[in-house]
């Protein structure tokens, strides 16, 4: 069940991502699951914006069983048909990480360009999956550039290290050192709780290194 996740438990789930790149399609459904309860719970619009809440959980629970093709034949006609309410913004994010666990990167960066929303969450995730995008196409540059502006987005413990995490670690991949440090020290500094579940002192280590 969606409402059993806790922020322990998303954080034990990144904890053993030792491979960057093909732990993302793992982590875009984890946090697909987890964003998508919050905003059904934040969001209170008028009734047309209530019954679009409602489509995206016949997908939703396609997604739950591995049934990516199923939730994206749902979620297609779902987003085109209630554009600009609710729950097809939330259906637009969904059908992004569908499209990715396929390897459709180009798809998910246009469905999450897309997605209009202000929550905490899916707004932020939106910008966050756009950089994954990047990452796996190798433009690491255009990664690093979306994790900055999702990590400064909104401060708050979950979202704000974890894209301070990646950006670190697209640094690396840049040969950046000096800034991947950066990134790593201010986890430390301001997300002790997250930095002691990367041991995040061996990734400062390693950038201090010359």
């Amino acid at each position: 069940m969606i409402e059993q996740f806790s922020f322990e438990d998303l954080k034990n789930k990144f904890n053993d991502n030792k491979n960057f790149k093909i732990g993302t399609y793992v982590v875009a459904g984890i946090i697909a699951l987890t964003v998508v309860y919050f905003a059904y719970r934040q969001f209170i619009w008028g009734p047309a914006n209530e019954k679009s809440n409602d489509g995206w959980w016949v997908a939703l629970n396609y997604i739950t069983k591995d049934s990516t093709d199923q939730a994206i034949g749902i979620l297609v006609p779902f987003v085109k048909n209630n554009d600009g309410k609710t729950g097809g913004e939330i259906a637009q994010y969904l059908l992004a990480t569908q499209y990715m666990k396929k390897g459709k990167y180009s798809a998910a960066l246009k469905e999450l360009k897309d997605v209009d929303l202000q929550d905490t969450y899916i707004a932020t995730m939106s910008i966050g999956l756009q950089g994954d995008c990047y990452s796996q196409m190798k433009k690491y540059a255009d990664a690093l550039d979306l994790y900055s502006q999702a990590a400064d987005r909104e401060d708050n413990e979950f979202t704000t290290p974890y894209y301070l995490f990646k950006a670190g670690r697209v640094c690396e991949e840049l040969k950046k050192k000096s800034d991947a440090l950066s990134y790593y020290q201010r986890i430390k500094d301001d997300f002790p709780n997250y930095a002691s579940t990367k041991t995040i002192d061996r990734y400062i280590a390693r950038c201090a290194t010359k």
